[in-house]
């Protein structure tokens, strides 16, 4: 069978949801490695799944901690541009790094998130067929679409189409030194120019996490883009019993309202935050869930559980915990904003960064949810928007066909159908007989 290499952000949440389909590929006999800095390999929680480093002199072990602080909070412009050149830096290493890797590893075809450029740029310089994954909103650009890190609605209009023009010439100069980057090793590598991520996606087969329904309305997506779902990065979580599981979840027949509140891998050490979140629940009555992954200490724990009916942990069985839940406040990541609504759970979306405030926009453009300032929304506004969600069923109602959309889109198992067809690799009978 074939062996891919996974080419992803050195971020937990794309090696997490990588690894869903890296573990789906394996179940049918394909051998998946991913091929990073050092530190990366800690992502990598499956024992099936390979890991090659790269870039022990650039990027040595114990400094990705760093650049993961200065991604979670660049407070500043300047702190923004050194996140943009930690990312050329990314990209230049790749590019350097990968060929020889990917020859020695005996890799035939690579897995390339659409946010690290270097993947497709360095399959495509060695002819290995690629497959562009959108662990996040998609990255492919066509006039009138908001860029996903902006926080604007769409709207069908000629104002509308001049403020997407406008923002997106300002992000492509704030992105310049990633541009640069990935210019100069495309012309290293032999390639037609190009400064930009999605001029490095794949023209064989492209998949992504989300749905059309949750998009705005696209009208010149690439006909080799499938939209697959949720890859379920959260069934990567430690396992849990279901004493376990009882444990974390109110007691059936309770008559108060359940909220789950996440803010992801990364930015989740916004205590400030967290307590606001609390303090709204609180104010309706609610009780809260709060997982934050690794992001507060034992102190800021305990702070919260003080605060109302909180119960605070690192990690839950997010899946089990949106099914259960009346409300989700969260910081509009895919992952989660994409099981929210397939397992029904209205959104309160609070976008920090990256690609957040376009999830926001389109939670907002769908009706799934509302949305508010992580600065400045007051414990107040939050508890009035939450209260909203609880009592108004069409947040719920107009969830509904985008679940039933996310139920048929397949999810891990259709996206290793179609990367299989698109390489011309036999499915096993396994599969075939599982998935038609």
């Amino acid at each position: 069978m074939a062996h891919f290499a996974v080419v992803a952000p050195a971020l937990y949440s794309h090696v997490n949801t990588l690894s869903v389909l890296a573990r789906e590929l394996v179940a049918r006999g394909h051998r998946v490695t991913f091929v990073h800095r050092p530190d990366a390999a800690a992502f990598v929680k499956d024992a099936r799944i390979g890991f090659h480093a790269v870039g022990l002199d650039s990027h040595p072990a114990g400094s990705l901690p760093a650049m993961l602080a200065r991604v979670a909070n660049p407070g500043s412009p300047l702190g923004l541009r050194r996140v943009i050149l930690d990312m050329a830096a990314s990209t230049t290493m790749l590019c350097r790094e990968l060929p020889a890797a990917l020859q020695a590893l005996g890799v035939d075809y690579v897995l390339a998130d659409q946010m690290e450029a270097a993947g497709g740029l360095v399959a495509e310089s060695l002819g290995m067929p690629f497959v562009s994954v959108a662990c996040a909103l998609p990255v492919n650009r066509e006039p009138g679409i908001p860029l996903p890190v902006m926080p604007f609605v769409y709207e069908d209009s000629e104002r509308a189409f001049k403020i997407v023009e406008g923002s997106t010439r300002v992000y492509d100069w704030m992105m310049a030194p990633h541009g640069r980057a990935i210019a100069a090793e495309a012309q290293r590598l032999g390639l037609s120019p190009r400064d930009k991520l999605h001029e490095c996606l794949s023209p064989l087969v492209q998949v992504g996490q989300i749905v059309p329904g949750f998009d705005f309305p696209r009208r010149q997506l690439e006909p080799h883009f499938h939209h697959v779902g949720p890859l379920h990065a959260g069934a990567a979580a430690p396992a849990h019993t279901a004493q376990e599981l009882a444990a974390l979840l109110p007691p059936a027949g309770d008559g108060r309202p359940f909220v789950y509140a996440s803010l992801g891998t990364l930015v989740s050490n916004r205590f400030g935050l967290f307590k606001r979140i609390a303090q709204a629940c609180r104010q309706q009555d609610a009780q809260l869930l709060v997982a934050h992954c690794g992001g507060l200490d034992a102190a800021q724990v305990r702070a919260l559980e003080a605060i109302g009916d909180t119960r605070v942990r690192d990690f839950v069985p997010q899946l089990a915990v949106l099914a259960r839940a009346d409300a989700v406040i969260s910081h509009a990541g895919a992952n989660t904003v994409m099981e929210a609504i397939a397992t029904g759970t209205p959104i309160l979306a609070l976008p920090v960064a990256f690609d957040h405030p376009g999830a926001a926009a389109r939670v907002e453009y769908a009706g799934v949810g509302l949305r508010a300032s992580p600065r400045f929304a007051s414990s107040g506004e939050l508890s009035r928007k939450l209260r909203r969600l609880l009592d108004e069923p069409g947040f719920r109602q107009r969830m509904a066909p985008l679940a039933d959309e996310i139920a048929r889109a397949g999810g891990a198992p259709r996206a290793a159908d179609i990367v299989e067809s698109a390489l011309g690799l036999q499915p096993a009978p396994r599969q075939m007989a599982s998935h038609g």
